[in-house]
């Protein structure tokens, strides 16, 4: 007994006649005949009665049908599990970001993903930008959200989002009732600052430089979160990514535009894999979408910077 046998047998019950067996199967109907003959004496039954030319099954050839017809759904379902693994692979989708990005942009997105692929599992763990980039590059995660002055060694990486800085103040702070803080404003000023190697910190260093302003940093830290909190404890001020602040923008910090421009970049960060799966291509699908709408919002001069944070779809 081989596959094509069983192969010819079951288009012939399928099929109901050798002749259309032999159409579906693109073979001659002799040859439908002869592999029927072949199974019947491997077997050691007969699996149809000939009367007339025509080949009526027998009981013993009914109850081996059900038979094949399992094992063909077996079948059908190896290839849907195989077509799956190819699509989707694993069914699981590890991600590292930055905590910046980790407690808003992403949280949305995954939920909308999840309305998608409920029954894919996620792991999702906030790190320093130089810890998710070997995440990334070592193949231990599937996608990487990075601070933009990360080394891109190793690894694919695309731009994901860009957000405009903003000057965070706490209620009472002398800047409270300025419109727009300019660099003149800080000059003297307690200033909770970002780590050196950070691509705004350096910007706007220069942008401080060229004014020949100084501020007092009176503290370093690499997250834009710990700034808010410092802020908020009336440490000083200091130049905040807004979709960190708005948590403390409800308990009563203050965000203020600050010009010239300094922004805040991410990249997206891949493995050296030929494509990711289809499951990946969806949640990134689902975050571009969510940064796109969540930028438009926050260009938009009458967002509210204090008080309720207006809420995404």
């Amino acid at each position: 007994m081989n596959q094509r046998q069983i192969d010819v047998f079951h288009a012939v019950m399928t099929a109901g006649t050798a002749s259309r067996a032999a159409e579906v199967l693109r073979i001659s109907q002799p040859a439908v005949s002869k592999a029927i003959q072949e199974l019947e004496r491997s077997i050691g039954f007969p699996l149809f009665e000939r009367l007339k030319g025509r080949m009526i099954p027998t009981p013993e050839g009914k109850l081996f049908q059900r038979e094949v017809e399992a094992s063909f759904l077996g079948m059908a379902h190896l290839r849907t599990a195989a077509a799956r693994i190819r699509d989707f692979g694993s069914g699981e989708i590890r991600i590292a970001s930055l905590s910046a990005l980790s407690t808003n942009i992403v949280p949305q997105a995954l939920r909308q993903f999840r309305n998608r692929h409920p029954q894919v599992a996620i792991t999702l763990q906030a790190h320093l930008s130089a810890t998710i980039r070997d995440l990334i590059a070592s193949g231990q995660f599937d996608l990487g959200i990075a601070a933009d002055e990360v080394d891109v060694t190793g690894v694919i990486a695309r731009p994901f989002m860009t957000c405009r800085a903003c000057l965070a103040i706490y209620p009472g702070h002398r800047l409270e009732n300025v419109d727009i803080v300019t660099p003149d404003h800080l000059h003297g000023e307690e200033f909770i600052a970002l780590a050196p190697e950070d691509t705004t910190r350096r910007e706007a260093d220069a942008i401080l430089a060229a004014a020949s302003v100084q501020t007092r940093v009176v503290l370093e830290t690499p997250f834009s979160s710990t700034v808010c909190s410092m802020v908020h404890a009336r440490l000083g001020c200091g130049l905040v990514n807004p979709l960190t602040a708005e948590v403390y923008v409800n308990n009563g910090l203050i965000l203020k535009p600050f010009a010239p421009a300094v922004h805040f970049r991410t990249l997206l960060l891949f493995p050296l894999t030929p494509r990711p799966s289809q499951i990946l291509q969806d949640c990134i699908q689902e975050l571009d979408q969510v940064a796109l709408e969540v930028s438009r919002r926050l260009a938009d001069p009458k967002r509210p910077r204090t008080g309720a944070t207006p809420q995404t779809k």
